[in-house]
């Protein structure tokens, strides 16, 4: 097995990566980036999280963030500040294949979501290659 891939696996068992915002407690939002076409985590991956402002629709930057090894970026959101709402990530994949000499057809992916309940976790992963991407409502 390859170094790259045990660094990857240790990352799934250490607690150090588990996903939770600088007060300890779990981030009721998360996502995981994977890219599909090389069946990698998304690493380095920057993004920015966004919720709109209901008055005047406005989006309103919450906070920024890059994904770490296992393309995960914890610490997200803090349960206090998570509310019902509309919400965007955006993710900069131009950037994230140029590092890796690649070109890409989607400059960034914005994944708008509604959030009803902020009581539930909402997992928002991107599935990713050069020329596609897919999202869903994971668990």
């Amino acid at each position: 097995m390859s170094a790259f891939r045990l660094q990857q696996l240790k990352g799934h068992i250490l607690s150090e990566n588990k996903i939770t915002t600088m007060s300890g407690s779990p981030s009721p939002l998360t996502t995981h980036v994977l890219n599909t076409a090389m069946g990698v985590p998304g690493s380095n991956v920057s993004l920015k999280l966004y919720r709109q402002d209901l008055s005047t629709s406005v989006w309103q930057l919450i906070t920024t963030g890059v994904t770490n090894n296992d393309g995960r970026c914890p610490g997200l959101i803090t349960p206090q500040l998570f509310t019902s709402g509309v919400y965007k990530m955006h993710f900069e994949t131009a950037q994230y294949w140029a590092s890796m000499g690649e070109t890409s057809f989607y400059p960034y992916v914005e994944i708008v979501f509604t959030i009803n309940d902020p009581g539930q976790k909402y997992h928002i992963p991107l599935l990713l290659s050069r020329f596609s991407y897919s999202t869903y409502r994971g668990s």
